[in-house]
Protein backbone atom coordinates (compact mmCIF):
# COMPACT_ATOMS: atom_id res chain seq x y z
CA UNK A 1 0.00 0.00 0.00
CA UNK A 2 3.08 2.27 0.37
CA UNK A 3 1.46 4.11 3.30
CA UNK A 4 4.98 5.04 4.39
CA UNK A 5 5.49 6.90 1.09
CA UNK A 6 2.56 9.32 0.71
CA UNK A 7 4.04 11.05 -2.34
CA UNK A 8 2.03 8.77 -4.65
CA UNK A 9 -1.21 9.75 -2.94
CA UNK A 10 -0.38 13.44 -3.23
CA UNK A 11 0.45 13.16 -6.92
CA UNK A 12 -2.83 11.34 -7.51
CA UNK A 13 -4.79 13.85 -5.43
CA UNK A 14 -3.51 17.16 -6.77
CA UNK A 15 -4.99 16.97 -10.30
CA UNK A 16 -8.40 16.23 -8.77
CA UNK A 17 -8.02 19.08 -6.29
CA UNK A 18 -6.98 21.48 -9.06
CA UNK A 19 -10.02 20.47 -11.07
CA UNK A 20 -12.44 20.95 -8.17
CA UNK A 21 -10.93 24.35 -7.42
CA UNK A 22 -11.03 25.47 -11.07
CA UNK A 23 -14.73 24.59 -11.25
CA UNK A 24 -15.61 26.62 -8.14
CA UNK A 25 -17.88 29.63 -8.59
CA UNK A 26 -16.18 33.06 -8.71
CA UNK A 27 -15.37 34.42 -5.26
CA UNK A 28 -15.82 31.07 -3.48
CA UNK A 29 -13.62 28.39 -1.98
CA UNK A 30 -13.58 24.90 -3.51
CA UNK A 31 -16.12 22.41 -2.16
CA UNK A 32 -14.52 21.00 1.00
CA UNK A 33 -16.69 17.88 0.98
CA UNK A 34 -15.59 17.03 -2.56
CA UNK A 35 -11.96 17.68 -1.66
CA UNK A 36 -12.29 15.30 1.30
CA UNK A 37 -14.00 12.60 -0.78
CA UNK A 38 -11.36 12.85 -3.49
CA UNK A 39 -8.56 12.86 -0.93
CA UNK A 40 -9.87 9.68 0.65
CA UNK A 41 -10.40 8.16 -2.78
CA UNK A 42 -6.86 9.09 -3.82
CA UNK A 43 -5.39 7.25 -0.83
CA UNK A 44 -7.57 4.17 -1.41
CA UNK A 45 -7.03 4.00 -5.17
CA UNK A 46 -3.32 4.66 -4.93
CA UNK A 47 -3.10 1.78 -2.45
CA UNK A 48 -5.19 -0.42 -4.76
CA UNK A 49 -3.02 0.58 -7.71
CA UNK A 50 0.12 -0.42 -5.83
CA UNK A 51 -1.33 -3.87 -5.15
CA UNK A 52 -2.39 -4.30 -8.79
CA UNK A 53 1.08 -3.24 -9.92
CA UNK A 54 2.77 -5.60 -7.47
CA UNK A 55 0.56 -8.53 -8.52
CA UNK A 56 1.64 -8.04 -12.12
CA UNK A 57 5.29 -7.30 -11.28
CA UNK A 58 6.14 -9.52 -8.31
CA UNK A 59 8.57 -11.64 -10.35
CA UNK A 60 10.24 -8.52 -11.73
CA UNK A 61 10.35 -6.83 -8.33
CA UNK A 62 12.42 -9.65 -6.87
CA UNK A 63 15.17 -8.68 -9.33
CA UNK A 64 15.05 -4.94 -8.63
CA UNK A 65 17.04 -3.78 -5.61
CA UNK A 66 14.61 -1.01 -4.63
CA UNK A 67 11.53 -3.24 -4.97
CA UNK A 68 12.73 -6.59 -3.62
CA UNK A 69 11.41 -5.93 -0.11
CA UNK A 70 7.83 -5.26 -1.23
CA UNK A 71 5.39 -7.66 0.50
CA UNK A 72 4.51 -9.77 -2.56
CA UNK A 73 8.04 -9.85 -3.94
CA UNK A 74 9.51 -10.83 -0.57
CA UNK A 75 6.83 -13.42 0.18
CA UNK A 76 5.56 -11.56 3.24
CA UNK A 77 2.13 -11.46 1.56
CA UNK A 78 0.70 -14.16 -0.72
CA UNK A 79 -1.44 -13.61 -3.80
CA UNK A 80 -4.71 -14.59 -2.11
CA UNK A 81 -4.10 -12.15 0.74
CA UNK A 82 -3.23 -9.39 -1.72
CA UNK A 83 -6.41 -9.94 -3.75
CA UNK A 84 -8.49 -9.89 -0.57
CA UNK A 85 -6.93 -6.59 0.47
CA UNK A 86 -7.41 -5.24 -3.06
CA UNK A 87 -11.10 -6.13 -2.97
CA UNK A 88 -11.49 -4.27 0.31
CA UNK A 89 -9.76 -1.17 -1.03
CA UNK A 90 -11.82 -1.16 -4.23
CA UNK A 91 -15.01 -1.56 -2.22
CA UNK A 92 -14.08 1.39 -0.03
CA UNK A 93 -13.19 3.41 -3.14
CA UNK A 94 -16.62 2.61 -4.56
CA UNK A 95 -18.10 3.99 -1.35
CA UNK A 96 -16.40 7.31 -2.14
CA UNK A 97 -17.41 7.26 -5.80
CA UNK A 98 -21.13 6.72 -5.22
CA UNK A 99 -21.29 9.95 -3.20
CA UNK A 100 -20.68 11.88 -6.44
CA UNK A 101 -23.06 12.69 -9.30
CA UNK A 102 -23.93 10.17 -12.02
CA UNK A 103 -21.64 11.73 -14.63
CA UNK A 104 -18.65 11.38 -12.34
CA UNK A 105 -19.63 7.87 -11.24
CA UNK A 106 -19.70 6.78 -14.89
CA UNK A 107 -16.27 8.31 -15.46
CA UNK A 108 -14.97 6.55 -12.36
CA UNK A 109 -15.97 3.16 -13.71
CA UNK A 110 -14.21 3.82 -17.02
CA UNK A 111 -10.96 4.36 -15.10
CA UNK A 112 -10.89 0.80 -13.75
CA UNK A 113 -9.67 -0.95 -16.90
CA UNK A 114 -6.61 1.29 -17.54
CA UNK A 115 -5.76 1.09 -13.84
CA UNK A 116 -5.62 -2.70 -14.10
CA UNK A 117 -3.78 -2.77 -17.43
CA UNK A 118 -1.22 0.02 -16.89
CA UNK A 119 1.45 -2.29 -15.39
CA UNK A 120 1.53 -4.21 -18.68
CA UNK A 121 2.53 -1.09 -20.63
CA UNK A 122 6.12 -1.20 -19.41
CA UNK A 123 6.48 -4.62 -21.07
CA UNK A 124 5.49 -3.41 -24.53
CA UNK A 125 6.25 0.30 -24.99
CA UNK A 126 9.13 2.65 -24.30
CA UNK A 127 6.55 5.24 -23.26
CA UNK A 128 4.64 3.65 -20.36
CA UNK A 129 4.68 7.02 -18.61
CA UNK A 130 2.15 8.29 -21.17
CA UNK A 131 -0.16 5.41 -20.23
CA UNK A 132 0.42 6.18 -16.56
CA UNK A 133 -0.32 9.86 -17.13
CA UNK A 134 -3.59 9.10 -18.86
CA UNK A 135 -4.62 6.72 -16.08
CA UNK A 136 -3.22 8.46 -13.02
CA UNK A 137 -4.74 11.85 -13.80
CA UNK A 138 -8.36 10.86 -14.35
CA UNK A 139 -9.10 13.03 -11.34
CA UNK A 140 -8.47 16.11 -13.49
CA UNK A 141 -11.61 15.15 -15.40
CA UNK A 142 -13.65 13.79 -12.51
CA UNK A 143 -13.08 16.74 -10.18
CA UNK A 144 -14.60 19.19 -12.63
CA UNK A 145 -17.60 17.01 -13.41
CA UNK A 146 -18.13 16.39 -9.68
CA UNK A 147 -18.75 20.13 -9.32
CA UNK A 148 -20.57 20.92 -12.57
CA UNK A 149 -22.19 17.55 -13.43
CA UNK A 150 -21.19 18.15 -17.05
CA UNK A 151 -18.13 17.76 -19.27
CA UNK A 152 -16.66 21.18 -20.10
CA UNK A 153 -14.06 20.39 -22.79
CA UNK A 154 -12.48 23.84 -23.06
CA UNK A 155 -11.45 23.64 -19.39
CA UNK A 156 -11.07 19.91 -18.77
CA UNK A 157 -9.06 18.87 -21.84
CA UNK A 158 -6.14 21.33 -21.37
CA UNK A 159 -6.11 20.63 -17.63
CA UNK A 160 -5.97 16.88 -18.28
CA UNK A 161 -3.21 17.29 -20.88
CA UNK A 162 -1.19 19.44 -18.48
CA UNK A 163 -1.30 16.71 -15.85
CA UNK A 164 -0.19 14.07 -18.36
CA UNK A 165 2.82 16.21 -19.27
CA UNK A 166 3.50 16.66 -15.55
CA UNK A 167 3.49 12.89 -15.07
CA UNK A 168 5.95 12.56 -17.95
CA UNK A 169 8.26 14.89 -16.05
CA UNK A 170 8.15 13.35 -12.60
CA UNK A 171 7.83 9.70 -13.60
CA UNK A 172 10.68 9.88 -16.09
CA UNK A 173 12.81 11.20 -13.23
CA UNK A 174 11.47 8.40 -11.01
CA UNK A 175 12.25 5.75 -13.64
CA UNK A 176 15.92 6.73 -13.74
CA UNK A 177 16.28 5.14 -10.29
CA UNK A 178 15.72 1.64 -11.66
CA UNK A 179 17.15 1.85 -15.17
CA UNK A 180 20.05 -0.52 -14.57
CA UNK A 181 17.73 -3.20 -13.16
CA UNK A 182 15.15 -2.51 -15.88
CA UNK A 183 17.71 -3.22 -18.60
CA UNK A 184 18.50 -6.59 -17.02
CA UNK A 185 14.88 -7.72 -16.74
CA UNK A 186 13.59 -6.21 -19.97
CA UNK A 187 11.28 -3.53 -18.56
CA UNK A 188 10.83 -0.41 -20.70
CA UNK A 189 10.58 3.24 -19.65
CA UNK A 190 11.06 6.78 -20.88
CA UNK A 191 14.23 6.92 -18.77
CA UNK A 192 15.76 4.19 -20.93
CA UNK A 193 14.29 5.58 -24.15
CA UNK A 194 15.58 9.11 -23.58
CA UNK A 195 18.85 8.29 -21.83
CA UNK A 196 21.32 11.17 -21.84
CA UNK A 197 18.80 13.30 -23.75
CA UNK A 198 16.44 13.23 -20.78
CA UNK A 199 16.85 16.88 -19.78
CA UNK A 200 15.84 18.41 -23.16
CA UNK A 201 12.81 16.13 -23.21
CA UNK A 202 11.90 17.06 -19.63
CA UNK A 203 12.09 20.70 -20.69
CA UNK A 204 9.66 20.00 -23.54
CA UNK A 205 7.30 18.09 -21.24
CA UNK A 206 7.40 20.98 -18.77
CA UNK A 207 6.56 23.44 -21.55
CA UNK A 208 3.60 21.25 -22.48
CA UNK A 209 2.42 21.23 -18.88
CA UNK A 210 2.71 24.99 -18.40
CA UNK A 211 1.13 25.85 -21.77
CA UNK A 212 -1.90 23.63 -21.22
CA UNK A 213 -2.30 24.75 -17.62
CA UNK A 214 -2.25 28.39 -18.71
CA UNK A 215 -4.84 27.66 -21.38
CA UNK A 216 -7.08 25.98 -18.79
CA UNK A 217 -6.74 29.11 -16.65
CA UNK A 218 -7.68 31.37 -19.55
CA UNK A 219 -10.71 29.23 -20.35
CA UNK A 220 -11.89 29.43 -16.73
CA UNK A 221 -11.25 33.19 -16.43
CA UNK A 222 -8.55 32.82 -13.81
CA UNK A 223 -6.91 35.91 -12.32
CA UNK A 224 -3.31 36.92 -11.69
CA UNK A 225 -2.55 34.70 -8.63
CA UNK A 226 -3.14 31.62 -10.80
CA UNK A 227 -0.70 32.82 -13.45
CA UNK A 228 1.79 33.83 -10.78
CA UNK A 229 1.62 30.24 -9.49
CA UNK A 230 2.26 28.98 -13.02
CA UNK A 231 5.32 31.23 -13.30
CA UNK A 232 6.60 29.94 -9.95
CA UNK A 233 5.95 26.39 -11.13
CA UNK A 234 8.04 27.07 -14.24
CA UNK A 235 10.91 28.15 -12.01
CA UNK A 236 10.52 25.05 -9.85
CA UNK A 237 10.57 22.77 -12.90
CA UNK A 238 13.60 24.65 -14.22
CA UNK A 239 15.39 24.01 -10.92
CA UNK A 240 14.47 20.32 -11.00
CA UNK A 241 15.75 19.82 -14.53
CA UNK A 242 18.89 21.94 -14.30
CA UNK A 243 20.11 20.27 -11.09
CA UNK A 244 18.90 16.73 -11.84
CA UNK A 245 21.56 14.01 -11.69
CA UNK A 246 20.03 11.19 -13.70
CA UNK A 247 22.62 8.65 -12.55
CA UNK A 248 22.15 9.44 -8.86
CA UNK A 249 19.26 7.45 -7.37
CA UNK A 250 18.99 9.62 -4.28
CA UNK A 251 18.81 12.81 -6.32
CA UNK A 252 16.19 11.32 -8.64
CA UNK A 253 14.05 10.38 -5.65
CA UNK A 254 14.41 13.84 -4.11
CA UNK A 255 13.46 15.56 -7.37
CA UNK A 256 10.52 13.20 -7.83
CA UNK A 257 9.13 13.90 -4.35
CA UNK A 258 9.63 17.65 -4.81
CA UNK A 259 6.72 17.58 -7.25
CA UNK A 260 4.25 17.44 -4.38
CA UNK A 261 5.07 21.12 -3.78
CA UNK A 262 4.18 21.94 -7.38
CA UNK A 263 0.78 20.45 -6.68
CA UNK A 264 0.32 22.60 -3.59
CA UNK A 265 1.59 25.71 -5.36
CA UNK A 266 -0.85 25.45 -8.25
CA UNK A 267 -3.74 24.55 -5.94
CA UNK A 268 -3.05 27.66 -3.87
CA UNK A 269 -2.90 29.79 -7.01
CA UNK A 270 -6.25 28.47 -8.20
CA UNK A 271 -7.92 29.12 -4.83
CA UNK A 272 -6.67 32.70 -4.50
CA UNK A 273 -7.27 33.38 -8.18
CA UNK A 274 -10.87 32.17 -7.91
CA UNK A 275 -11.51 34.25 -4.79
CA UNK A 276 -10.47 37.35 -6.76
CA UNK A 277 -12.81 36.63 -9.65
CA UNK A 278 -15.75 38.97 -10.01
Amino acid sequence: MRADKPIGTWLLYWPCAWSIALAAAPGTLPDLKLLAICGTGAFLMRSAGCIINDLWDKDFDRQVERCATRPLASGELNTKQAITLLAGLLSASLGCLVQLNLTTIALGFTAIIPTILYPLAKRYTNWPQIVLGGTFNYGAIMGYTAVTNTFVPEAIIPLYLSTIFWTLVYDTIYAHQDKEDDIKIGVKSTALRLGEQTKPWLTAFSAGMITNLAFAGIMTNQTWPFFFAIAATSCHLGWQISTLQINNRSDCWNKFTANQWIGALIFSGIIVGTLLKE
